[in-house]
């Protein structure tokens, strides 16, 4: 059998690194197509061993290898990415073990003495936390002794760090952020006497993330802390661990076998082997690296493209720029989802690079070190874009498409306006324009910033660049996005659309923020029901004698902008359930300030009944249709619905 073929035959199990397969037969086809990645990845001469590389090496036990990254001899390079798995993907990967699946095979490269201290590296994480630890510790720079980078197998020997030595935080559904609390520490166990509920998966052995505390408590299942295997040398070490739990008889010897079974799995089975690519040109080994993985599926091709970016500048880390950049962003006002996608495509609009698609010669050492050079005016135009964006009322929760931010982002770079831009009187004006501009682009069904973008972006960019220098040019970006295909101008049928826009929708806000312009959407606002949809049962408009159907249409029509409206946090607190006529009269005890309130939001002559929502609901629709008609047929003409 030829050396290749002898070689490639090691690795059909190989490569079973970011998601541990459901079953041996997908995962002996994973393994196959990476053992045919790495092989294609490497100049033919290389794939036999010779210029430096030997292709297959044993490298020992599990504990073996988080003992090589406990004293820093195993390193991640600053071209990988950062920890991507779940949870439930390390559960498994821990079953994946104890079934005596193939492991897979990882890729190192080998760094020498000399050169150690030319790049930068980073540890793995071992304690994640979503909010405050969930990215690669950087490591001090490392001189005059070698190192293994991991260029594939960081997500694998990282959720193996996790489990045996570390821990994992994330935030509790329904609590805030800001909140320490909402991240209860877990480490891993496992149930010694239970299995894993029979599924597709083909999970046998039930592993799980819990608390010290709910582990403990639990005395319906026997909970042993993962990491201790590492510590218990000894046969006695484990029997004298198992007897904590006062088991015995056949329930003492299950769990110890199992306990044996972990044990043999992380200590004493020679699982672990790589392939190593002793180059010491970074350029060779990026090469690698992004052939390795430009699949798609495992990395993403921005993934791809940031690495290459990392590797390219020469001053600042841009890993660790870009990470925190992103981590800055979304603590902004209410929160955001950016991510590094988003500063990257930033980067290539705002740097006039010839396009803002992801493309690899869009990302040429001239272009990152023009990147770098302005690395701290972009940080501060996102940072500045992000803000106001906040200030416009939008958040994580509404803003449906984070690429519309790009073109005021080049605006606000382009005539370099100052950071009271987003504040200041002088500027309102122009700050309306923005804003109606984007509210529209949001608000289309068809959606505007979806197929084509790097195309329509890099055409925005041109008319930012030509007519940008007195105002921002919303009528000139509406027409090259008509000629596009993308117009701005709303016809009647996507008028109703949106007057038929239901509750929970993530456009009502900035619909609403349309039609009542003088709302400061810097404070806290509610979409609030003005008859409250708690009243719209069949029990609680039994009396009004309605037909089949009819309680139905008016629950639909009553989630509606016809009985939206929009209201701060403490008045809609105090409102509750009230209906609105009741309301009105608690919180405006002055007839005149009810009339003013009323006048404000369109609600005419508030009935004090749920019999007459309809007619009431008809009317404020008709105002609502009549208004958007004016404000989103034609072009924006540097008007605003506030002027």
């Amino acid at each position: 059998m030829p050396p290749e073929t002898v070689a490639q035959s090691r690795v059909v199990n190989d490569f079973l690194d970011r998601v541990p397969a459901a079953s041996k037969k997908v995962q002996i086809t994973v393994a196959c197509t990476k053992a045919a990645d790495i092989f294609r990845s490497l100049p033919p001469r290389r794939r036999q061993g010779q210029l430096g590389v030997v292709m297959y090496k044993p490298g020992g036990t599990i504990e073996s290898a988080l003992n090589e990254i406990a004293k820093n001899n195993y390193v991640l390079p600053a071209i990988q990415r950062e920890f991507v798995w779940r949870p439930e993907q390390i559960e498994r990967l821990f079953d994946s073990l104890l079934q005596g699946y193939p492991f897979g095979t990882f890729l190192f490269w080998k760094v020498d003495p000399e050169t150690s201290g030319t790049f930068k590296f980073y540890d793995f994480v071992r304690h994640y936390h979503a909010r405050d630890a969930a990215h690669c510790p950087e490591l001090d720079t490392i001189t005059n002794r070698p190192v293994a980078a991991v260029l594939d197998g960081q997500q694998r020997l990282t959720a193996l760090n996790i489990g045996l030595r570390g821990s994992m935080a994330w935030r509790l559904k329904g609590k805030r952020r800001a909140n320490a609390l909402a991240y209860p520490k877990r480490i891993l166990h496992l149930d010694l006497l239970g299995t894993a509920p029979q599924d597709e998966s083909g999970t046998v052995y039930r592993f799980k993330f819990l608390e010290p505390k709910v582990a403990a408590d639990d005395e319906t299942t026997v909970w042993f802390q993962v990491p201790k295997i590492l510590d218990m040398k000894s046969g006695t070490d484990r029997l004298s661990e198992i007897q904590k739990f006062g088991l015995q008889g056949e329930k003492l010897t299950q769990a110890f076998n199992l306990l044996e079974k972990l044990r043999q799995a992380i200590c004493t089975e020679q699982t672990i082997s790589y392939y190593e690519e002793s180059s010491q040109d970074l350029n060779r080994v990026l090469n690698i690296f992004i052939r390795l993985n430009s699949g798609g599926t495992i990395l993403s091709y921005s993934d791809l493209l940031l690495s290459v970016a990392v590797a390219q500048w020469k001053q600042l880390d841009a890993r660790s720029e870009i990470h925190s950049l992103v981590d800055e962003l979304n603590k902004i006002g209410a929160g955001f989802s950016f991510d590094h996608d988003f500063v990257l495509k930033a980067g290539l609009m705002l740097t006039d690079i010839a396009s803002v698609g992801f493309k690899v010669e869009n990302f040429t050492s001239a272009n990152m070190n023009v990147l770098e050079q302005q690395w701290a005016s972009i940080k501060n135009t996102l940072i500045k874009t992000v803000e106001l964006a906040s200030n416009f009322g939008f958040s994580n929760a509404n803003l449906r498409a984070e690429s519309s931010l790009l073109p005021i982002a080049y605006y606000l770079h382009c005539r370099n306006l100052p950071d009271s831009y987003r504040t200041s009187q002088k500027f309102a004006k122009d700050r309306a324009v923005v804003r109606t501009w984007l509210v529209r682009s949001l608000l289309k069904p068809s959606g505007i910033w979806g197929s084509g973008l790097d195309t329509l972006l890099t055409a925005l960019r041109e008319v930012i660049k030509k007519e940008g220098e007195a105002g921002f040019p919303a009528d000139q970006l509406a027409r090259r996005m008509a000629q596009r295909g993308k117009p701005l101008s709303f016809g009647e049928d996507e008028i109703e659309e949106l007057l038929e826009m239901q509750y929970g929708d993530k456009r009502v806000l900035l619909l609403l923020s349309l039609l009542f312009p003088f709302v400061d959407m810097r404070n806290q606002f509610h979409v609030d029901h003005i008859f409250p949809i708690s009243q719209f049962t069949k029990s609680k408009l039994s009396h009004l004698s309605l037909k089949k159907g009819e309680v139905e249409d008016l629950r639909w029509y009553a989630n509606t902008i016809a009985n939206l409206q929009l209201l701060e946090g403490q008045l809609n607190t105090e409102k509750h359930a009230k209906l609105p006529a009741a309301w009105l009269e608690e919180a405006f005890s002055k007839k005149g300030e009810r009339k003013a309130y009323c006048d404000r939001h369109d609600l005419g002559n508030v009935p004090s009944e749920i019999k007459d929502f309809r007619k009431f609901a008809d009317t404020r629709r008709a105002v609502f249709r009549a208004k958007l008609t004016e404000a989103l047929s034609g072009s924006q003409n540097h008007r605003t619905a506030a002027e």
